[in-house]
């Protein structure tokens, strides 16, 4: 091959994806000139990438050090580890590397509100969007939810922008300087990408640089900041607020409230987020809109009237006493036991499906988790024999072939006042194309059980 494949000023977008068509869109509009690459012979976008642009180079197949060293910016989207040796290789020859949200923050001026976390950032980011609307604000919500950021532009000038960023976006972004900066929760994630954990948590922690305000749960030490020290700084907790920048919960009488250090916010019954994490969730909300500026009126609108997302802890029906809970979107131990807590009641034992490609993630805190309210376990997919080794010896457990037949098997276990949680702690691609679909197939197998 040449060893000058492009002009040194050119772009190079890596990742033929939703993210790379929306950088290769925007550096069109912007004027610049790129060439595309993609790790894959045949990726998803292929066709309409060269039917819009039909002249643009395109490199398929393993990524080669000579083509990476060859231009001046790389743009790696999230589905790709910066760690590949072509990366490391123009990193060291000086290439620039950065992603499309490092774009985005060079091109806008309004405030921007980050969030991030093992969990729960879709559901936070959703409601802060809806926070804003209430606040008679325009709002450009997008990242790892929705919209490409970059898509954001072309819908005209927001008024402020909130943006769900994964530890991937965040490894390629140096410029976000968020006008408030969240991370809801760390547990073990993604670790066939990080070498250990420790490297995980410090991706997530760079949404701190130089951010105006820090969010942290106090309940999680992963989270509290090691960046943005000198930034205005509030908590959020299930535990009692001590001090006027620490949100959290206290009975005041019979009923559990939202509090803002001796600040009453809104009764926890009226928050339709399902369980302790769902009130987490809103807690987390509320401190970030204070940190902009929101109204506490606005806030509670926003939260009262707020659905919950699909897949995320949601109530799908009851059926002969025993009720179903989709939780799909747990694809982490951290996110599983979280919905347990979350649902935990003495009186309503849970069932649980475990199962699917574990992402090399440590299973071992499941053993100590899941010995009390847990009535037993169907496990499913690739690491169900993984899981099965560090369930409690005592725990009733199944395993089955498929969702279907697992959801069976609950069915025929479950008494009235008993509750089924699918929730299974892993990704889903080993027997489904997303979380998505695995939480239809489960929602649609519990509407089909008889009532």
């Amino acid at each position: 091959m040449s060893s000058a494949y492009l002009n040194k000023e050119d772009y190079l977008i890596i990742g033929l994806g939703q993210t790379g068509l929306s950088v290769a869109n925007y550096l069109s509009m912007q004027g610049k000139s790129f060439s595309i690459a993609d790790t894959r012979v045949n990726p998803p976008g292929l066709e309409t990438f060269r039917q819009q642009w039909p002249d643009v180079s395109i490199w398929l197949g393993p990524l080669d050090a000579e083509l990476t060293c060859s231009v001046s910016c790389l743009i790696v989207s999230p589905g790709v580890s910066v760690a590949d040796s072509a990366i490391e290789a123009a990193r060291q020859q000086g290439v620039t590397i950065i992603g499309d949200v490092e774009l985005f923050c060079r091109a806008v001026q309004q405030p921007v509100i980050a969030i991030t976390g093992s969990n729960a950032k879709s559901t936070v980011t959703t409601l802060l969007g809806e926070m804003a609307k209430a606040a008679g604000l325009k709002v450009g919500v997008g990242g790892n939810i929705g919209l490409p950021v970059l898509d954001l532009l072309a819908q005209g000038q927001q008024d402020i922008y909130v943006l769900e960023l994964s530890s991937f976006q965040l490894e390629t972004t140096q410029s976000l300087n968020a006008k408030a900066a969240v991370v809801l929760n760390v547990s073990e994630d993604h670790l066939d990408r990080y070498a250990n954990f420790a490297d995980y948590v410090f991706a997530k922690q760079r949404i701190y640089h130089h951010c105006a305000a820090v969010i942290f749960n106090r309940e999680d030490p992963q989270t509290f900041p090691i960046h943005g020290l000198k930034a205005t700084r509030l908590s959020f907790g299930l535990n009692a607020p001590s001090h006027a920048d620490e949100l959290g919960l206290i009975y005041l009488g019979d009923e559990r409230w939202l509090m803002k250090g001796d600040k009453p916010l809104m009764a926890a019954n009226e928050v339709p987020l399902v369980g302790n994490h769902g009130l987490s969730n809103a807690l987390a909300a509320f401190a970030l809109g204070f940190a902009v500026g929101f109204s506490i009126e606005a806030m509670r609108a926003a939260i009262v009237a707020f659905k919950p997302l699909a897949h995320r802890c949601e109530f799908v029906a009851s059926r002969k006493g025993v009720v179903f809970y989709n939780d799909s979107k747990a694809t982490n131990v951290g996110a599983m036991l979280a919905a347990v807590k979350g649902l935990a009641k003495p009186d309503a034992p849970i069932w649980l499906i475990l199962g699917g490609e574990g992402k090399g993630q440590d299973f071992s805190p499941i053993k100590m988790a899941l010995t009390k309210n847990i009535a037993g376990v169907a496990l499913i997919g690739r690491d169900a024999s993984l899981i099965a080794e560090y369930l409690p010896d005592n725990l009733k457990q199944h395993t089955l072939a498929s969702l279907p037949e697992a959801v069976a098997w609950l069915a025929a276990q479950a008494v009235s006042g008993e509750q089924v949680l699918l929730s299974p702690a892993c990704a889903s691609f080993d027997q489904f194309s997303g979380f998505e679909h695995r939480g239809e197939v489960f929602a649609q197998c519990v509407i089909d059980l008889p009532s």
